[in-house]
């Protein structure tokens, strides 16, 4: 496994992510550990997950599995770099949701409560919040850094002007600020390529992909398996809306020999400032197929050939001025 730094953090994070929002819910809880069990022994040490996940089995359901998980002891959780996140309504009353500092406090702890652990690796605002002014973030995380509750702050659905603001806002309180970002990333959806990611680069934040497979668009599902007719079925408007490219992608990577799924995951690995794609298996199969990707070393024939099958953007304002 191969590992690199989070943003312009010291710490140290694999190049996969283990996302965990099927697990509690889609993934039962006994196959969900065994999953983490073996992230750990392939050297993925980064893992996230958010209050919210749990879904049809509550609210928290998730954190609850990964808590059970570290319970087991045996260093658990002394070697995962744990990701959650916060900002979505947790119960139907006003301050149980989004950033104010009353929540950001009073959810943090309940996470931990949850994830049976003193501390929470990074902690990730979900979602931008342009009600609640930057001050008063941060005067709230750093209350929870101080006590040793969170080591480090990030954001996800970020426009890059809110990097910026945030980023800057931190500065002014002497404070280390967003050091990550999740984004909307893959071959099919590239607008973070305007913006965010010179942002990003720029303030030393790394990024996170989520959905590097485009809600498994990327991973093959024009092909004559079982699985992908099931999995055709599902997205079959967005295939057929997309089903040129596609094709054209799925004819590149069997001219390659390569594994659709692997050829968009290893595409994300290549691209300046990732530092992580998050990859959320329901099974250990998905899981294990993941892996094979760190393997993936594109050349820039390859890379040429998947933009343009899939255009991507300048940053701008190259893209759209002189």
């Amino acid at each position: 496994m191969d590992y690199t730094h989070l943003g312009r953090s010291g710490l140290s994070v694999s190049r996969l992510c283990l996302g965990t929002m099927n697990f509690g819910w889609k993934t039962e809880e006994a196959d969900s550990h065994e999953i983490m069990d073996r992230a750990h022994e392939e050297g993925v040490n980064f893992f996230d997950t958010a209050n919210v996940y749990g879904f049809e089995a509550g609210k928290g359901r998730t954190e609850e599995v990964l808590g059970s998980w570290f319970a087991q002891g045996s260093g658990r959780r002394e070697r995962t770099v744990l990701a959650t996140k916060v900002y979505g309504g947790m119960s139907d009353w006003p301050n149980d949701t989004f950033l104010s500092a009353r929540n950001l406090v009073r959810a943090c702890d309940a996470s931990l409560r949850r994830l049976q652990t003193d501390w929470i690796d990074l902690y990730q605002f979900h979602h931008v919040d342009l009600a609640t002014p930057w001050e008063e973030i941060w005067q709230a995380c750093e209350t929870l850094v101080a006590q040793g509750k969170v080591l480090y702050v990030g954001s996800s659905n970020h426009a890059a002007w809110q990097l910026a603001a945030a980023n800057e806002a931190a500065a002014r309180r002497h404070f280390l600020g967003l050091v990550s970002e999740q984004s909307h990333y893959n071959l099919l959806t590239r607008h973070v390529e305007l913006e965010v990611l010179p942002a990003a680069r720029h303030y030393g934040i790394g990024v996170i992909p989520w959905s590097p497979l485009a809600q498994g668009l990327l991973a093959g599902v024009l092909g004559d398996q079982e699985g992908d007719r099931r999995h055709a079925d599902r997205n079959r408007e967005r295939i057929e809306q997309h089903r040129p490219a596609l094709q054209a992608f799925e004819d590149a990577c069997r001219d390659w020999g390569l594994a659709p799924a692997d050829v968009a995951l290893a595409w994300v690995l290549h691209q300046d400032g990732v530092t992580a794609p998050i990859v959320g298996p329901r099974t250990m199969e998905q899981f294990e197929g993941s892996l094979s990707a760190l393997g993936v070393r594109l050349e820039q024939a390859q890379l040429d050939r998947l933009d343009e099958v899939f255009p991507g953007f300048r940053a701008a304002p190259m893209e759209y001025a002189w």
